[in-house]
């Protein structure tokens, strides 16, 4: 298939969703629930609830929404951190825009800007290099966000600088990892994840073998999923054909763009640049070891944390805001006590409800705002 139409083909739909059918008639079924099955990216959630494939899939199939949305993940201490760089008078502060309006403490970085702050939009981190090259007068302060599908770009980027020796660009950098936050996530006692829908655009990047722990160490069927709908059902009844012969394995459905070892050039860039962090915090998930990177000591002047002196922040999560048990798949956000009241897309309290990849966001948007007392409740 080539075009983007002929992965929306409704016939094609039908015939994968009845395989999906003939294949749970021969799984076990756990007593007294459906199926789990987490699709692990924000992305994915989107479009399932877009394409209406939550409501097309058997009564039998549940999908639980995962922790893969690094803007779903920010804790509030963290953007604290931001603000306070940003409101610093020398200071150019940019990000991407879906950043922008997640909560802190101190508000968030949208509301710094109407305070006065200099905060700007990019589309990415080369446009922040650009503009510490037309402003070295200024501090110019790059947000590097995400998992290891943006790393690349701001390592490089940060290459670029050190190069060119750019010495008025720096990063404030919050790069997570995608496998120990699956091991915190599976380790967890309450945990009811029965298959995983795994990341695409993560693993374009570090490819599959990393996700080799989780059918052998846990017994989960684990799918390496596109983006479309005729993907998100393929990769289903894949992780749904597994749990029928008893088996569990690494599989990738999206192997049109995901590599099996990953992208090597994009790997030795982030080896250069990043180590581990020996722990990192996450909203509603707490700290999870080694799950987070930070810029080596070698290019120490483009770390805006040593730069700047910055001393990280600790703050709770509002007590009403229950994120952390959406990302860990044991609250839909339908369920929340502030959905669609205190938190809304106009007034968020949580990130879930302000990122583009955010489950809340996507019930929010989707209509999915009715769901209370349904099999999803």
């Amino acid at each position: 298939m080539k075009y983007a139409d002929e992965f929306r083909d409704p016939v094609l739909a039908r015939k994968v969703l009845n395989r999906i059918e003939r294949t749970l008639g021969r799984i076990p079924m756990p007593e007294g629930r459906p199926l789990h099955i987490m699709e692990v990216c924000g992305g994915h959630t989107h479009s399932i609830f877009r394409y209406g494939l939550q409501k097309l899939v058997p009564d039998s199939i549940e999908f639980v929404h995962g922790p893969g949305c690094p803007v779903c993940v920010l804790p509030m201490g963290r953007v604290d951190d931001c603000v306070t760089l940003a409101e610093q008078p020398q200071v150019i502060f940019t990000t991407f825009g879906d950043a922008m309006r997640v909560p802190g403490s101190k508000g968030s970085l949208i509301e710094a800007k109407a305070r006065g702050a200099d905060v700007r939009m990019v589309y990415s981190p080369l446009d922040a290099l650009e503009l510490a090259r037309r402003h070295p007068e200024r501090e110019v302060v790059f947000f590097a966000l995400g998992f290891e599908t943006t790393m690349p770009s701001t390592a490089l980027t940060l290459l670029q600088a050190a190069e060119e020796g750019v010495e008025n660009f720096s990063m404030i950098c919050q790069h997570i990892t995608i496998i120990p936050t699956l091991k915190a996530l599976l380790s967890d006692p309450q945990c009811l994840i029965d298959g995983f829908i795994g990341p695409g655009h993560v693993s374009m990047v570090i490819g599959n073998r990393g996700y080799g722990f989780i059918p052998d160490d846990y017994g989960k069927p684990f799918v390496v999923a596109g983006f479309e709908p005729l993907d998100l059902l393929q990769s289903l009844w894949m992780v749904l054909e597994q749990m029928a012969e008893g088996r569990a394995s690494v599989e990738n459905q999206y192997a049109r763009v995901v590599p099996e070892d990953g992208n090597t050039a994009a790997l030795r860039a982030m080896a250069e640049v990043y180590e581990d962090r020996e722990s990192c915090d996450w909203r509603g998930l707490g700290a999870i070891d080694r799950s987070g990177v930070r810029i080596r000591a070698a290019y120490a002047d483009f770390d805006a944390e040593r730069k700047f002196g910055l001393v990280p922040a600790d703050v709770a999560d509002p007590a009403i805001c229950q994120c952390g048990e959406v990302v860990r798949g044991q609250l839909k956000p339908h369920m929340c006590r502030a959905f669609g009241k205190e938190c809304t897309p106009a007034t968020p309290l949580g990130a879930l409800m302000v990122s583009s990849e955010g489950a809340c966001a996507a019930y929010h948007q989707y209509g999915a705002t009715d769901l209370v007392g349904t099999r999803d409740g």
